[in-house]
């Protein structure tokens, strides 16, 4: 379920393809892509939740179960996708809905 769904507090974020830090973040997505077109960027534009971190919302929605001794760990966490929220692969500024 995307964050959306649940909750309005969220924010869209572009994480440039290879690059080591995020370079941008919307209140929307469409505010997201017309950024990304505008500047013909690639990469992807993540939705985030804004108030918790997204391997305990992740835990508490159910979409993820610790199962592993690593799994709550400091780096695990830190390193921890939301594969559950939206989000849109771009390439030249363009959603690559292949990718």
């Amino acid at each position: 379920m995307p964050v959306s769904d649940w909750d309005q507090n969220a924010v869209w974020i572009f994480h440039g393809e290879d690059a080591r830090f995020a370079s941008a973040v919307f209140t929307t997505e469409a505010d997201a892509l017309s950024w990304a077109a505008r500047h013909r960027v690639s990469g992807i534009v993540t939705e985030y939740p804004v108030g918790n971190g997204c391997y305990d919302i992740a835990v508490e929605r159910g979409s993820f179960t610790p199962s592993k001794p690593h799994h709550g760990s400091a780096s695990h966490v830190a390193a921890f996708s939301p594969g559950w929220t939206r989000h849109v692969h771009l390439v030249d500024g363009l959603p690559n809905h292949g990718g």
